[in-house]
């Protein structure tokens, strides 16, 4: 595992998400927050074909479950995905729920197979608001969101989250 992870430049890509959870997270909880995610994740675990969507993404992700927890790090635990969400009357779908057990608090991801939009950023906030209004409990912090996404430009991520009210990511994947 250390040579896999040393070959893999894990000490090169920890910490290095875009993320607002310095503004949005006291410390020192915002610093392990930080230092849970990567930029880029390493998905050479996986075998796709080559036209795929976010839907095969998030299918070979769960069913190689193992595979990605050693890759999101220590601390997370997997809840599901496709995690059914009301509010209104409108349904909505995450595509994968994680509970951070050192953070103590639910880590929804979003997956996107394309380069990073900022609306992404604005339906991830919708996401965190929801968990945290209808999942989190009285002990648990409040959520944070992890939007994976195939290429990003760091300056329009940088932007997108300026504003944003809750605390998010925004990380690539090779």
């Amino acid at each position: 595992m250390l040579v896999h992870q040393i070959e893999g430049k894990l000490y090169e890509r920890k910490g290095k998400a875009i993320t607002n959870f310095k503004e949005k997270l006291p410390s020192p909880s915002s610093d392990l927050a930080i230092q849970s995610l990567k930029n880029p994740y390493s998905f050479d675990f996986l075998s796709m074909r080559e036209n795929y969507d976010e839907k095969d993404l998030e299918d070979v992700l769960v069913s190689q479950i193992t595979q990605f927890l050693l890759e999101l790090g220590t601390g997370f635990s997997y809840v599901g995905h496709q995690i059914h969400l009301e509010a209104g009357e409108q349904d909505f779908y995450l595509d994968l729920l994680f509970y951070h057990i050192k953070l103590h608090c639910y880590v929804i991801v979003e997956l996107k197979t394309k380069k990073f939009e900022p609306e992404f950023a604005g339906k991830l906030n919708f996401y965190v608001t929801a968990v945290n209004k209808q999942l989190t409990g009285e002990e648990d912090n409040p959520a944070i969101g992890l939007l994976i996404c195939k290429d990003k430009d760091n300056v329009v991520a940088e932007y997108s989250l300026e504003e944003i009210a809750q605390p998010i990511g925004i990380a690539e994947y090779e």
